[in-house]
């Protein structure tokens, strides 16, 4: 069987934290070998605690899966050269240092790409390259900097961060796509280049109806707590127990919400024909659905409402998350590494019919490969950006043939 729809391509993985890892991890995930450069002192995320799985942190565990780890200290000559190498011979380079940080050690991107004229360079940044170069980029700043927080609270109360580094997550995810787009060029040209993400202006095209409401509209959007500025209802509703979310979010899904709550004739009331109608009177509606919606628990109208085709659901805590993914056949869990080492880890969200994501290993201890790694980057290699590197001593090695030159 196939490894992975990435077998055999090289990624050098220079980042640290969460949107590089994360996004070297997905690739990790699909095939690729990635081989994780550290400092001596390790990525920042080895000492978030807590929470903790024994003395490693869950934070580093969550995005690590997968690669293997080199401890460098790029201010030693003969780390720095090891590092140059490894650069050499890559098909993928990923970092996510300040802009311009690498220079002086050569690993920049036109030192590296005129050693490896088919690198794909993927350098992730918090406010790119240009004038926001020398502010450091946390992805807290561009929830606050972007707009995001002002979104995101009560009406009347203060703004609030999402819940996870929503930002650093989605910058992963656009220099994966960044990274393979540039693939598929280099596959029918033959050329490498550079491909830059920076976390601002990922924040900006994931605010999605809201960036269009501002740049489109003129409209400054503000905090709606967990109302929606264009479709109602769309946010969560009381029952007897507890609040459940229901998403009538065109007039179908209206006229079957009141079917089901047992008041149909709200579906033909004038006021309430159309959804921009039912947006504007919001105030009037909600009170008509509540009324109902507290005869009965949210599960009993979860069931009922999904029946019937009116999207809705519980609001859950993390637990309640992977239970319903359970529920629903998604086997969202999967172990990684073995003995002792075996991890519980989230499973990679894509599915493949032929080439399906793989766990290869479990996220690495700082620098458990560094030998074998230093071994290899001392012995010749055939020609950069398509030379595997070693075969992890846990998987077999892989046949010549596989490896592209």
């Amino acid at each position: 069987m196939p490894e992975g729809p990435l077998s055999g391509l090289l990624v050098a993985d220079f980042s640290r934290v969460l949107a590089g890892p994360y996004a070297t991890m997905l690739l990790a995930d699909l095939g690729a070998d990635v081989v994780k450069v550290e400092s001596p002192g390790g990525d920042d995320t080895r000492s978030w605690t807590p929470p903790a799985r024994g003395e490693v942190s869950t934070y580093y565990l969550g995005v690590n899966r997968g690669k293997r780890s080199i401890a460098l200290d790029l201010r030693e000559p003969a780390d720095a050269e090891a590092a140059r190498e490894l650069a050499r011979r890559a098909d993928v380079l990923v970092e996510n240092f300040r802009p311009g940080g690498l220079a002086k050690y050569g690993l920049d991107f036109p030192a590296v790409h005129a050693r490896n004229p088919g690198v794909v360079y993927a350098s992730i940044s918090g406010f790119g390259a240009g004038a926001g170069a020398r502010v450091p980029g946390y992805d807290l700043m561009v929830q606050a900097m972007s707009g995001l927080m002002s979104l995101t609270g009560d009406p009347g109360g203060p703004p609030y961060r999402a819940g996870i580094s929503v930002f650093d997550v989605m910058a992963g995810n656009h220099a994966v796509i960044g990274v393979l787009a540039a693939l598929r060029h280099r596959e029918a040209t033959g050329q490498g280049q550079h491909v830059e993400v920076n976390l601002l202006s990922s924040a900006l095209t994931g605010l999605v109806n809201q960036s269009s409401a501002y740049v489109a509209g003129g409209v400054v959007p503000y905090r709606m707590g967990n109302a929606h500025p264009s479709v109602f209802p769309y946010e969560p509703l009381p029952t007897a127990d507890h609040e459940l979310i229901v998403a009538a979010a065109n007039d179908g899904q209206f006229r079957k919400l009141c079917e089901v709550l047992g008041i149909p004739e709200v579906a033909d009331d004038p006021r309430f024909a159309r959804n921009a109608d039912r947006t504007a009177r919001r105030e009037e509606l909600k009170p008509i659905l509540v009324e109902r919606l507290v005869t009965r628990r949210a599960e009993e109208w979860f069931d009922l409402l999904v029946e019937a085709g009116v999207p809705s659901g519980p609001i859950n805590t993390i637990d309640g998350g992977f239970a319903v993914a359970e529920r629903f056949g998604l086997e969202p869990v999967v172990v990684v590494g073995e003995g002792e080492r075996a991890v519980p880890t989230t499973r990679h969200p894509i599915r493949f019919s032929r080439t399906p994501a793989g766990y290869r290993l479990p996220p690495p201890e700082l620098d458990e490969h560094g030998t074998e790694l230093r071994k290899w980057l001392t012995e010749p290699a055939a020609s950069p950006s398509g030379a595997s590197g070693p075969a992890p001593e846990s998987a077999p090695a892989r046949p010549a043939g596989e490896a592209r030159s």
